[in-house]
């Protein structure tokens, strides 16, 4: 059977080419009745638009780009999942590519990739969400742009981040809960500005309970499982070792729980872990991980639809969107 045209369309749904190609590539001022009609001729006969054609007519590329520079796949992997789940129904593919935050040439490789890929619109994550002269230069070259979890809502664009600092806040407040008074803290990669959102709510729970921050029990990661484990090493072989450990997300906290398997501490009873982000790993180790639950996945959907809006309409508003986290009982603590 000889693969259907947009000439076919119209002819079936008794309209002219042109409205095919508007409802194909969702543009507006099209009547909902006519919009029906050549839904229902495209779906009868399996008409799939080339990406080429639809480029050529709107004078779009229909891709939008995630760019990142984050050591954590399942991250990655949940932003992606995100943005894919709103933009595949709307017509739009996704490209994905890598970025190194700490290049001074970060800014004029971003233009060129934008420039060369022809992407209509972009998600940065973090640390590139807090970079603010990026974001100014892809405006600069009129290109839309929505940044997932920026340390503040100052930023150009629209965005959608969380409650880092509250959560953060509710975790140190469930560990003193739980008897504890000596907590170790694991910092997250200092180029990720909303890293340090939660570690001033573990400082600010502190200080409500009248606990003193000890600086020895605040010790640096960078984000991956590795650093997690050196991290943890300093903290559970000082003299007078901490009794719970929070690190400020869980790729470094389930590199914690393996020190402290290693070193034959015994989890929650002689040292609690606690984690950020609740990846799938922190329910698949034992034991189960006590972490926040950041809604990585619903964070990507609102960006790529607040994105989707800009490219629907220049006019669009920009907005901040905030999503609650929320705390994860499990057996680290």
């Amino acid at each position: 059977m000889a693969k259907a045209t947009i000439d076919d369309v119209a002819a079936l749904a008794g309209v002219s080419i042109k409205t095919v190609s508007r409802v194909v590539n969702r543009e507006p001022n099209v009547r909902p009745a006519t919009r029906d009609k050549v839904q229902q001729a495209i779906d009868k006969l399996g008409y799939h638009p080339s990406q080429s054609a639809r480029s050529l007519a709107s004078n779009r590329s229909f891709l939008i780009a995630l760019l990142y520079d984050n050591p954590s796949a399942s991250y990655v992997l949940d932003v992606q999942s995100g943005i894919l789940a709103e933009c595949r129904p709307a017509g739009y593919d996704l490209l994905i590519h890598p970025c190194d935050n700490a290049d001074a040439e970060l800014e004029s490789q971003v233009a060129n990739f934008v420039r060369q890929s022809r992407v209509d619109g972009v998600v940065l994550t973090p640390p590139l969400s807090d970079h603010e002269n990026l974001v100014r230069r892809l405006m600069e070259m009129h290109i839309p742009v929505v940044v997932i979890a920026p340390a503040e809502d100052g930023i150009p664009c629209s965005s959608v981040m969380t409650n880092d600092e509250e959560a953060a806040f509710a975790m140190t407040t469930r560990l003193v809960e739980k008897g504890h008074k000596r907590i170790g803290y694991i910092l997250g990669h200092p180029e990720h500005r909303a890293m340090g959102n939660r570690y001033q709510g573990y400082r600010k729970a502190l200080m409500y309970q009248g606990i003193p921050v000890d600086p020895k029990l605040v010790v640096q990661g960078m984000n991956s499982f590795e650093s997690g484990y050196y991290a943890a090493e300093k903290l559970l072989l000082m003299a007078n070792p901490p009794s719970a450990i929070f690190a400020s997300n869980d790729d470094m906290a389930a590199g914690a729980i393996k020190l402290a398997h290693k070193l034959g501490r015994k989890i929650p009873s002689e040292v609690a872990v606690a984690g950020f982000d609740d990846i799938p790993a922190a329910e698949q180790i034992w034991p189960g991980l006590t972490t926040v639950r950041q809604p990585i996945m619903a964070m990507a959907q609102q960006a790529a639809q607040l994105l989707l809006l800009q490219l629907k309409s220049a006019d669009a508003p920009v907005q901040h969107q905030r999503v609650k986290s929320t705390l994860i009982q499990r057996e680290s603590v």
